[in-house]
C-alpha cells in the first residue's frame, strides 16, 4: 500500500504471547492487503482487473468488497471521491489504505486485548475503553498541533502540503488546494479517509458533506483559518 503500518497494543490482562500472537495475525491482514491491491505490483489482483485482465467474476472477495464500498464513497461525496476517474486507470489507494487497516485491528479485537491502534502512515483505526488521544498535525507549523482529538474508532487526514499536485479533482483531474488539510473522524477509517479526500477536493464548503453522518472533520484553509465540524471530538487538555 506504498506507506510505513505501525502498530500499539494495550494487553490489558492478557499474556505477552497472546497479543504478539495478535499483532502477527495483523501483520499477515497488511500483508494480504498489500498483496491484493498493490498499483506497483503486476500481478497483483488490482493490477490485472486495471488492465482488464481479470473479470468481476474473478476478483477476490477483498477486492469485490473495497470496490463497492469506493461506489459507496462516490455516492456520499457526490463524487468528490472517485477512484474510477483517476488517470491510469481505477485507484481506490485514497480508501483501501484506511480499509485495511480497519480490518487489520479484528485480530487484536478477537484475543480480547484492552485496546490497540493500527497507524496507517498516519491514518488511524483503533478501539479501547477511553478514547485515544491523537495528536493533528498543523499543515505548516510542523511544531504545532491544529488540536488533539480524542478518538474511539478512526481518524484520517488529507492534504496536498508534503506531496504537492498528488490529490485531483475528478472532475477535470486537476491538482487542487481548496484546503490545505483535512481531517475526519468516524467509525470507520476507510471512509473516513474517502471523506477527508472529497473535502480537500471540495473545500471548506464541503464540510455540509457531514451533516446527518456519524463522521466529523476539522480542516485548515489555504489562508490558515481552521474549522470544524459542531462535533468534532477534541479531547479534553491535560492537566501537567
Amino acid at each position: 500500500m506504498g506507506t510505513v503500518v505501525s502498530i500499539t497494543a494495550d494487553p490489558g490482562g492478557r499474556s505477552t504471547a497472546v497479543a504478539r500472537g495478535a499483532i502477527e495475525a495483523t501483520c499477515e491482514v497488511l500483508h494480504e492487503a498489500d498483496t491484493t491491491f498493490s498499483t506497483f505490483k503486476p500481478d497483483s489482483p488490482l493490477s490485472r482487473h486495471r488492465r482488464g485482465d481479470l473479470r468481476s467474476q474473478e476478483m477476490p472477495d477483498a477486492l469485490s468488497e473495497v470496490l463497492q464500498r469506493c461506489a459507496q464513497a462516490v455516492r456520499l461525496t457526490d463524487g468528490a471521491f472517485d477512484p474510477w476517474a483517476m488517470p491510469g486507470g481505477i485507484d481506490p489507494t485514497g480508501l483501501v489504505k484506511g480499509w485495511a487497516a480497519q480490518r487489520a485491528l479484528r485480530p487484536l479485537q478477537e484475543v480480547g486485548l484492552a485496546g490497540a491502534m493500527v497507524n496507517a502512515g498516519g491514518d488511524i483505526a483503533c478501539f479501547g475503553d477511553t478514547p485515544w488521544r491523537i495528536g493533528v498535525r498543523h499543515p505548516s507549523e510542523l511544531e504545532q498541533l491544529v488540536c488533539i482529538a480524542g478518538v474511539n474508532a478512526a481518524i484520517a487526514t488529507s492534504g496536498g502540503y508534503e506531496r504537492p499536485g498528488e490529490i485531483l479533482d475528478p472532475r477535470d483531474r486537476r491538482p487542487v488546494d481548496r484546503l490545505t488539510q483535512a481531517t475526519v473522524t468516524g467509525p470507520d477509517l476507510g471512509l473516513a479517509d474517502a471523506y477527508a479526500t472529497a473535502l480537500v477536493v471540495r473545500g471548506e464548503m464541503g464540510l455540509v458533506m457531514l451533516h446527518d453522518t456519524d463522521y466529523e472533520a476539522v480542516v485548515v484553509t489555504p489562508d490558515g483559518r481552521m474549522l470544524a465540524t459542531p462535533g468534532f471530538p477534541v479531547a479534553p487538555s491535560v492537566a501537567a
